[in-house]
């Protein structure tokens, strides 16, 4: 306890010199301004982190609620326009994480697995979708955004929204599977499952808008998004894929330096975000995905480094995620928000317990998977902007809603994922590793579980049977 209160004095302390600097420094060059913020943003996310740490809580959810409090949103310790400058940071660490979560998906460990990955995917998006979707379209004439619309445009609004009930986070999946060391069949489940949705979630937003534009309003619906959407699938799966092919053939150089190699992994991912306007995270995934099933062990100098810069990596990425979340529409809209975070969460139990009935899939799995799926981050949050060229009519309230539903799950969904774990068996209790290792090769790559852990219905992983 006692220990609990310096961190928190601490933390103030730090927040009062933060505010001190950031009054003098209001008219300093942005550069300059962004680098002290990042500073700032890390040591104060590190001493969250350790809080959290001390009351079983994940890190990442500290680094996300400490981001948020000191960002542009709260206390405004930092700026706005610094969080935008330090945007190409947060793409290369987006871009690592991902790497990570793709290197840790061997499809050949998957086996006869795959039938059941799949069923599960299924569950997960089919349910959502339609969940959402119904529940919009019923309450429409009572719902803000679709009030004043016809029956056709507010359809149109319910399938983007029940679009975006389908995304979980395979970013948020890796950091909590690392921090927790947890190692085995369930948690590589999970995170092939949210790899999963957060590929296939473009295709879907654009199967969506093409079938929205026939039944909306004239106008109301702008098809091109849907094109756009596609394109940027692709474009981010292809750099992802050259990404990784380069990183394979630099295998002399990572084995003598992979802290370089990780570097201009980062900047090139990030680079390419910027410059070509892919999504960092789909760019990181196929790009792992590459080195872990067309270049099997190239890539391995790289993903020990990766494991031992876990850590700062997820320090810098979620801090800088949690000081750009935007959640003003929570104000207006929280009863809503409720509604479609609740909506979702019994949707994706029901999706789990329906994949449940396949042979593949074990009974944790079909118990606890919908928590460990409940996590939503960067695609989410990446495809929103889409929505307001999409819905022109009503665009813009609807990404602010959309921002903040995913806020809140961003929060919500890793607790919900260690509970997971320690339910399934997935977990060794009063553990948290996460300093050292990002769980890829060792971990969710195929090994098994830490024998000190308890099984559950017999099924010591938890995981797709084979």
């Amino acid at each position: 306890m006692l220990r609990a209160m310096r961190w928190v004095a601490s933390l103030l302390a730090l927040g009062l010199m933060m505010a001190f600097v950031h009054h003098r420094t209001a008219m300093g060059a942005l550069e300059a301004r962004a680098t002290l913020a990042l500073g700032f943003l890390l040591i104060a996310g590190w001493l969250g982190g350790e809080l959290a740490r001390r009351v079983r809580l994940p890190r990442v959810v500290a680094f996300l609620l400490v981001g948020f409090c000191v960002g542009p949103q709260w206390l405004h310790l930092v700026r706005a326009d610094e969080i935008a400058a330090l945007q190409f940071v947060s793409d290369a660490a987006v871009a690592l994480i991902a790497l990570a979560a793709g290197s840790a998906l061997e499809l050949k460990t998957l086996g006869t697995g795959r039938g059941g990955l799949a069923r599960l995917a299924g569950g997960a998006i089919v349910f959502p979708f339609a969940a959402v979707a119904l529940v919009l379209v019923s309450v429409s004439p009572w719902f803000p955004l679709t009030r004043h619309l016809s029956f056709g445009t507010a359809a149109a609004v319910a399938l983007v929204l029940a679009t975006f009930a389908t995304i979980s986070s395979p970013t948020l999946t890796m950091a909590i599977v690392d921090e927790l060391d947890a190692r085995g069949p369930f948690a590589r489940a999970v995170l092939g499952v949210a790899s999963v949705q957060a590929v296939v979630a473009a295709v879907v937003l654009s199967l969506v808008l093409a079938i929205a534009r026939p039944l909306a309003s004239p106008g109301a619906v702008n098809a091109g998004v849907a094109w756009h959407a596609l394109a940027r699938l692709g474009g981010s799966l292809a750099a992802g894929t050259l990404l990784g092919a380069m990183v394979a053939r630099s295998r002399t150089l990572a084995q003598r330096d992979a802290v370089l190699v990780l570097a201009a992994t980062g900047f090139l991912a990030a680079t390419a975000a910027r410059v070509t306007h892919v999504d960092a995270v789909l760019v990181g995934l196929a790009a792992g995905l590459y080195l872990a099933n067309v270049a099997q062990g190239a890539g391995a100098p790289v993903e020990r480094e990766l494991r031992q810069q876990a850590l700062p990596t997820y320090l810098v990425c979620f801090t800088l995620a949690g000081a750009g979340l935007a959640v003003d529409a929570l104000a207006d809209l929280w009863p809503w928000v409720a509604l479609l975070v609740g909506l979702r969460a019994v949707a994706l139990r029901y999706g789990t317990q329906w994949a449940g009935r396949a042979a593949e899939v074990t009974p944790p799995l079909a118990r606890e998977g919908w928590l460990a799926l409940i996590s939503q981050a960067g695609v989410a949050l990446s495809l929103a902007p889409m929505v307001r060229r999409a819905l022109p009519a009503s665009g813009v309230s609807l990404e602010a809603l959309i921002v903040a539903v995913v806020a809140v799950q961003e929060v919500v969904g890793p607790i919900c994922f260690r509970r997971a774990l320690a339910r399934a068996g997935a977990l060794k209790e009063g553990e948290h590793v996460g300093e050292s290792t990002l769980a890829v090769q060792g971990g969710v790559h195929g090994g098994q579980a830490p024998v000190t852990r308890v099984a559950v219905d017999g099924d010591a992983g938890g995981g797709l049977r084979r």
